[in-house]
């Protein structure tokens, strides 16, 4: 079957008929009028059957288009080839509608044959063809939870990652960028948290590799990405997809003349806000007031300023080369992109080359497409921190001594000497290979086989010199060099074949069913060495043998291993008279990762949806144009933990010497094995609404869910015997989520000149632990997010039992005493000192008291896109709402006790009451909710005579233009708003870091040129 990827083009309707009784608008009265009598045996009805074919604006055959004798009620539908049959009477109507394509009503004379090219309509945002995992689905027929977003839909600001380009895009998909540095990765997470110690970010599969790579996927190679939400969509890929799936689909060749496109930008950042410390002048006003006591330099230093890279300036270029002929088609690029980080000694150079070829053979019925993707890039990993310690240095004080050496302090590192004087960089090599042939075996049956192969390998660089002050201050070597080489290199290989069969019947029926088999191997191996007390800088980390091995300088380290996944799956798809869809999925699936016992998992999932805009009932109500009611459930899977997790495991313990003068090493378990250990598994129940209304103007879905997910990972204690060790990594707990999601498109304005389309996404859920013990295992609540920083603070969060995940517990603030130490609400209610509060972990009775919550209510994001003759404009705004965050740099740096280097200015007017030691409470907890102008982009598109030029395209974007919070600290954008408190790429839920990499503003300046 061939489905075509459709772009709405605004084509006109072409009916392929060679006489004008067969034209759209032409019926027996024409007759009439041509020839001047009327023809006897013309009023005479007879019944007949009409046969025809329906293809698309690029003369492929289209299934599942609705063909109605409206004259007579009597429908059906075209067949996987485009073919169709339906009875018509001599002057019947016969009308053809698709998602996507302009409604035709064709006139029926006395010819029994109609070909019919439909027409794209330019009036609907409905996608036409969708990819669901293992095949395509047309949108009429979606039953799940599904969406996609294409490269008109894409964020224009440069992607630093792939998934960049959804950020806000999608209702229900949180994608959390910390900072613009360009080697931080993005936190992903659909739906709320699924998961305490598994994996929390959905499954990436690129063109069909499940764990696809992202640094293998840059922008203008994407065509699109399709998001599975719902457990009915995503159980086809089971144990992985409990945090649902991410399918991209790369650009490939198309039939026609060989196409160039050139895609290439500029980006620039200037700083947005900094941390309001105290400047010299400042600092020496409290000094001369008495309200602060340190000690002053005579200087006047701003350091903050020496850490920017005030050139930077990113440079992106792109291009490609694509086309084809009935039998083959081909796309190649070469990506080059050079990230420049706001922060000294911060950067990312890489260079991507990716091709595509297809080739059809023995009379079309064997198809092959293969490709190749390869990224190196060399990164510079030493900036990008370090804020924290020049915000916080006395900026009366230098970083250098008189005689220009630089100045080294035990207790702050010199930031601008470590910059100079140390190395930290990694060369990366990733690589994939795929491969999938088709093969037609009979009429409706089709076998295919895939195979993939990614490698990604990486060598991490690191020296600090004699002279840094890593090397100076150490006290193992003293003024000795320090080197670090380490390598790691991941690989895996994945098989899949799969038979899909195809079936029309009776013209109201069709089915469709897919069975499959698939195999996945991962490897993964790791080797590192350090030694210190070099006593030159010639050879670096080149050379690590040049230093004699002494005590405590040197380590050395290795690990491999690895993990197997087999499955077997099947689908199977029904359609009846193209308006009632219903389908069913099994996934079988085994992974090395589980105990013995329980190796083997089943995953099914069952889904339908009722079209009832297709009734008869409906024929009347013009103003809604499409409405589909969808409903699913499905169980999913999650086996994103540590490989021999449920094995014992053996650790090295001492040396002792054996008769013989020999030393042998001595090894013992490390880890209790767990034969029960099994997969996370999630349930969930979805209910869509799709709609398009006033003539497909306003279009849009709506999605409710609910969801638990049970038999949730983590480690307890284990009694002693019968085990070896204190702890066990098993299954215990629940976790539960319900939310709603709403999305919609809306053309505004439709002029000869002018338009004006509006895009929203919007949702919200409710994410608890609705369990964490059983008969076995016993356990109240798990704590996260590690406040750090001055004095023993603890962690932020305490999720109990049956409580909503991303809760601060901890104190409540009740006043400050007269001498400015702190009071806080115990559980009855009154105003104690600290040294009252009772912290026991036990709810029933500790002091501690849910302060807010981290996870914003509602996500919302609302998209602009006016276009004017030639120039188009993009507004595209994004908000989080309720949401509270911890303030840890006012926590910290709004307080004069016990400290001699520099504070924030809010220490001396908002936080001057206190003088008392540093104390995490609601307090330093503020509201983050916030309004943001994300991105502006205003572009203008040259029209050319000669058609050697395709298109040409300039265009100009800013980012982060503008803020709207009462939040005091750092951009509330920039605070993690995913998982349930661990740390993920280095940030925790709802904590305010007090290093943030600077917050920026970037201008972007760019050119897509085809020809």
């Amino acid at each position: 079957m061939k489905i075509n990827l459709l772009k709405l083009t605004g084509l006109s309707a072409i009916v392929l008929s060679s006489l004008p009784a067969f034209s759209e608008g032409f019926d027996h009265k024409d007759h009439k009028k041509l020839f001047g009598f009327d023809i006897p045996w013309h009023q005479v009805s007879a019944k007949q059957t009409i046969t025809g074919k329906v293809v698309d604006e690029q003369n492929l055959p289209v299934p599942g288009v609705g063909v109605k004798n409206i004259t007579s009620g009597v429908s059906s539908i075209t067949d996987p080839n485009g073919q169709f049959k339906i009875e018509a009477n001599a002057n019947d109507v016969l009308q053809f509608t698709y998602i996507g394509y302009k409604t035709q009503n064709i006139t029926v004379g006395t010819q029994t044959s109609l070909n019919i090219k439909l027409a794209v309509s330019a009036d609907t945002k409905l996608d036409d063809v969708v990819v669901v995992g293992y095949g395509t689905r047309s949108q009429r027929e979606l039953t799940s939870a599904i969406t996609k977003v294409d490269t008109s839909q894409f964020r224009q600001s440069g992607a630093r990652n792939a998934l960049d380009l959804l950020q806000g895009k999608v209702a229900g998909l949180q994608i959390s960028r910390n900072s613009s540095n360009p080697n931080s990765g993005v936190a992903i997470q659909l739906r709320g948290v699924t998961s305490i110690s598994g994996s929390l970010s959905p499954l990436i599969v690129i063109d069909g590799i499940p764990g696809g790579n992202l640094d293998l996927l840059q922008q203008d190679d994407i065509e699109s990405f399709t998001v599975l939400k719902d457990g009915s969509a995503a159980a086809i890929y089971g144990t992985r997809a409990n945090a649902g799936v991410i399918l991209v689909t790369t650009k490939k060749g198309r039939k026609g003349p060989s196409q160039f496109s050139y895609n290439g930008y500029l980006r620039h950042e200037t700083l947005y806000e900094r941390p309001d410390f105290m400047n010299a002048t400042q600092f020496r006003e409290k000094l001369a007031s008495g309200q602060y006591v340190a000690k002053d330099f005579g200087g006047d230093f701003d350091y903050f300023n020496d850490l920017i890279n005030k050139d930077n300036l990113t440079n992106y270029q792109n291009l490609s080369v694509a086309g084809g002929g009935d039998k083959s088609s081909y796309r190649a690029s070469f990506t080059y992109n050079k990230l420049d980080g706001f922060s000294q000694a911060n950067s990312r150079e890489q260079y991507q080359f990716r091709m595509s070829l297809t080739q059809k053979g023995f009379k079309d019925k064997v198809s092959a497409m293969f490709n190749i993707a390869s990224n190196i890039n060399n990164a510079n990993l030493l900036g990008g921190g370090g804020w924290e310690t020049v915000l916080v240095k006395n900026p009366t004080e230098s970083y250098f001594n008189p005689d220009g050496s630089y100045l080294f302090t035990r207790n702050i590192t010199n930031e601008v000497a470590r910059l100079a004087q140390e190395k930290n960089k990694r060369s990366q090599q990733t690589y994939s290979v795929d491969g999938k042939i088709d093969i037609d075996i009979i009429k409706d049956l089709k076998a295919s086989a895939f195979v993939a192969y990614q490698r990604n390998q990486f060598v991490d660089n690191q020296y600090r010199q004699i002279g840094s002050q890593n090397s100076v201050e150490n006290g193992d070597s003293p003024g000795g060099g320090y080197a670090y080489k380490g390598t790691r290199l991941e690989q895996n290989f994945n098989f899949e074949p799969t038979i899909e069969y195809n079936k029309a019947i009776n013209e109201k029926h069709r089915l469709t069913g897919m069975v499959g088999y698939s195999y996945r191997y991962e490897v993964n191996e790791e080797f590192s060495a350090n030694n210190r007390g070099y006593t030159n800088d010639l050879f670096e980390e080149n050379n690590l043998g040049s230093v004699p091995v002494g005590v405590n300088r040197i380590g050395i380290a290795s690990n491999k291993n690895d993990n197997t996944l087999i499955a077997l799956f099947g689908r199977v798809h029904y359609t009846f008279d193209g308006k009632v869809n219903f389908e069913a999925v099994l996934r079988r699936e085994g992974s090395s990762r589980f105990g013995k016992n329980n190796k083997w998992a089943s995953f099914p999932a069952v889904s339908a949806s009722w079209e009832i805009t297709r009734e008869k009932f409906m024929e009347n109500t013009k103003w809604l144009n499409f409405l589909k009611l969808r409903a699913g459930y499905g169980e999913t899977g999650n086996s994103g933990f540590e490989n021999y997790a449920s094995l014992v495991t053996l650790s090295t313990g001492n040396l002792y010497p054996f008769p013989g003068n020999n030393w042998l090493q001595t090894y013992g378990p490390s880890r209790n094995p767990n034969p029960d250990l099994r997969w996370e598994r999630k349930r969930e129940y979805n209910l869509g609404v799709d709609f398009a209304m006033f003539d497909n103007r306003l279009s849009g879905s709506i999605e409710v869910f609910k969801r638990n997910t049970v038999d949730l990972l983590y480690t307890y204690t284990s009694p002693q015997p019968p085990f070896v060790q204190s702890s066990i990594y098993t299954n215990v707990g629940t976790i539960s989520a319900k939310g709603l999601e709403l999305s919609l498109s809306y053309a505004a304005m439709k002029g000869k000149d002018f338009t004006w389309n509006i895009d929203f996404a919007g949702s919200t859920i409710d994410n608890k632990l609705v369990t964490f013990s059983n008969d076995i295992y016993k356990r109240d609540m798990v704590e996260f997010g590690s406040i750090g920083g001055a004095g023993a603070l603890g962690n932020a969060y305490r999720t109990y039992e049956g409580r909503n995940i991303g809760e601060f517990w901890g104190k409540r603030f009740a006043g400050f005493t007269p001498d400015g130490k702190w009071l806080f609400t115990n559980r009855a209610g009154q105003a104690v000192p600290n040294a009252q509060i009772n912290t026991s972990p036990f709810r029933d009775q500790t002091d501690l008291q849910p302060i807010g919550n981290a996870i914003p209510k509602y996500y919302l994001s609302l998209g602009n896109t006016f276009t004017y003759k030639q120039f188009d404009l993009r507004i595209f705004l994004r908000s989080k709402l309720d949401f509270d965050a911890l303030n840890t740099v006012a926590l910290s740096y709004g307080n004069k006790f016990g400290t001699q280097g520099n504070l924030l200015n809010s220490a001396f007017t908002k936080y001057a009451e206190i003088n008392d030691t540093y104390m995490y409470s609601d307090y330093y907890l503020e509201n983050a909710s916030f309004l943001k102008l994300d991105e502006v982009t205003l572009g203008y598109t040259f029209k050319f005579k000669d058609k050697a030029f395709r298109s040409l395209r300039v265009y100009a974007v800013g980012q982060n233009l503008a803020l709207l919070t009462g939040y005091t600290g750092n951009d509330p954008d920039t605070i993690q708003d995913v998982g349930l408190g661990n740390e993920i790429n280095g940030r925790s839920l709802g904590i305010d870091v007090r290093s943030p990499y600077p917050t920026t503003r970037s201008f972007v300046f760019g050119v897509n040129f085809g020809f």
